[in-house]
């Protein structure tokens, strides 16, 4: 039988309990954190976007104008809480439908879903936050600014509008072309959708004003995030 060193035997038994050792750390390394719920993002069969955890318990549907101050007030109150109370944890996933109301508000409506589902919630966000300032410009404009507004194909009025009122300055600080912008105004998919969810909106869920909200179906009156998130809380206690 070979004779084994007493340095061979040092260096063998070093070199396993290296090897134990390594593999001790990888046993205790933690798992990598599940990504938050609100990165899955999805579009409904009208066109609407889904963002969170499909098998959630509860599900908030929210209709919404851009030009509706209360609606600006939910997003900016509400948006943050709900993203990472509710959303991120799988708790609840959130529908975006809109209602819209004016020209103004379906240009707004065709800027946020520029880019599709990936960049509407940033989108959406970034126009609710700046609304007080954009609103502002469309509730002092001049008469005769408003009426051309209503001159010209729905496309042209909607340059109009965006270079007029800010939301075309504001999207082109998020990294927007204006070629890209006059690519979302001509979309006709784009408004068809709008136009279906409006519908849908005000025939078969008879909203009749905005922000509405549903929660599992059920319409619940109340407008501000204060109480949606003890109607949620309610929601997840039940469901």
């Amino acid at each position: 039988m070979p004779k084994i060193s007493g340095r061979t035997l040092s260096r063998r038994t070093a070199i396993g309990a290296l090897s134990i050792a390594a593999l001790s750390l990888v046993a205790a390394a933690p798992a990598a954190p599940a990504p938050a719920w609100s990165s899955k993002i999805s579009t409904s069969a009208i066109g609407a976007y889904i963002v969170g955890n499909p098998a959630a318990k509860v599900r908030l549907v929210e209709y919404f104008s851009y030009t509706c101050s209360h609606c600006g007030e939910f997003a900016r109150d509400g948006d943050v809480p709900l993203k990472t109370q509710y959303i991120d944890k799988g708790l609840v996933v959130f529908e975006y439908r809109n209602l819209v109301r004016d020209p103004v508000d379906l240009t707004a409506a065709l800027l946020a879903r520029c880019g599709g589902a990936k960049t509407f919630a940033a989108n959406h966000h970034a126009i609710f936050m700046a609304q007080p300032v954009w609103l502002a410009k469309v509730q002092k404009a001049p008469e005769a600014m408003v009426k051309s507004w209503y001159v010209g194909t729905e496309s042209e009025r909607a340059r109009k509008i965006a270079a007029d009122t800010g939301l075309g300055a504001l999207m082109s600080k998020r990294g927007y072309t204006q070629a890209q912008m006059n690519a979302c105004f001509d979309s006709e998919v784009t408004r068809a959708e709008l136009e279906g969810m409006t519908n849908i909106g005000l025939g078969a869920d008879h909203v009749r004003g905005t922000p509405a909200f549903f929660i599992n179906g059920r319409h619940v009156d109340v407008t501000v995030w204060s109480a949606i998130k003890t109607q949620l809380d309610a929601a997840l206690k039940t469901s």
